[in-house]
């Protein structure tokens, strides 16, 4: 959850968007009322946006999970990239703001594809390792409270298939990752993730500086 690059010149940036960002009016639309909004902040930046979508066409994903949907901009991106019988689950807890998320998703007629799940995610994506869903997901994207990414990052191992691609948003919290007086739960769980994915011998892993820092993790 950024809504822009850390550290880049706001000239600079809005070059780079306007050469580069294939924003629909529904997104800018969507993107531009969360703005207003007083936790505008957990809206990730229409450049990360446009590169999940990248990378959900260049692995050919159909099959995906959302952790933390807010008001449905990453998962709009998400369902705009998947073929007509792609599927989402994606997990919030909610209702108010995931109600703006469908009115959007129905607008872009790409609501179809998209399964709300309003239950806390942890459990959501137990219920699917327990239906036996384990390794049969495209792609992943991580972006809720920062305190469970651990968990959330373990159940979406699981349930990613072989060559598939977890994407795990704000791993940089703001600067916070490398202040030794930034203890707080979420701040504590990240730095400790990044460091036990960069040892993680089943993924290969890039961190890339778009938005708040977002990790790709490939799952071997």
């Amino acid at each position: 959850m950024a809504t822009s690059t850390s550290g880049m010149p706001e000239e600079l940036r809005e070059y780079m968007l306007s050469v580069s960002v294939r924003e629909t009016g529904i997104l800018k639309n969507l993107r531009e009322r969360t703005a207003l909004m007083e936790n505008s902040l957990m809206q990730i930046s229409p450049e990360q946006g446009q590169l999940m979508y990248m990378l959900i066409k260049l692995i050919k994903a159909k099959r995906t999970l959302e952790i933390g949907v807010f008001t449905g901009y990453s998962t709009l991106w998400t369902a705009m990239a998947l073929p007509e019988d792609g599927l989402i689950i994606a997990c919030d807890v909610n209702r108010e703001w995931t109600e703006t998320a469908e009115k959007y998703w129905i607008e872009a007629c790409v609501d179809h594809k998209i399964d709300l799940r309003l239950a806390p995610a942890e459990d959501t994506l137990d219920s699917l390792i327990e239906e036996g869903l384990e390794n049969t997901f495209d792609f992943a994207f991580i972006d809720a409270n920062k305190d469970g990414y651990g968990t959330y990052y373990d159940q979406c191992l699981q349930l990613i298939k072989p060559g598939g691609l977890i994407a795990l948003d704000n791993v940089l919290g703001f600067g916070r990752i490398i202040d030794p007086k930034s203890d707080d739960p979420g701040t504590t769980v990240i730095r400790d993730l990044n460091r036990r994915i960069h040892n993680d011998n089943r993924v290969d892993v890039s961190m890339i500086p778009v938005s708040d820092g977002l990790t790709l993790i490939l799952k071997h």
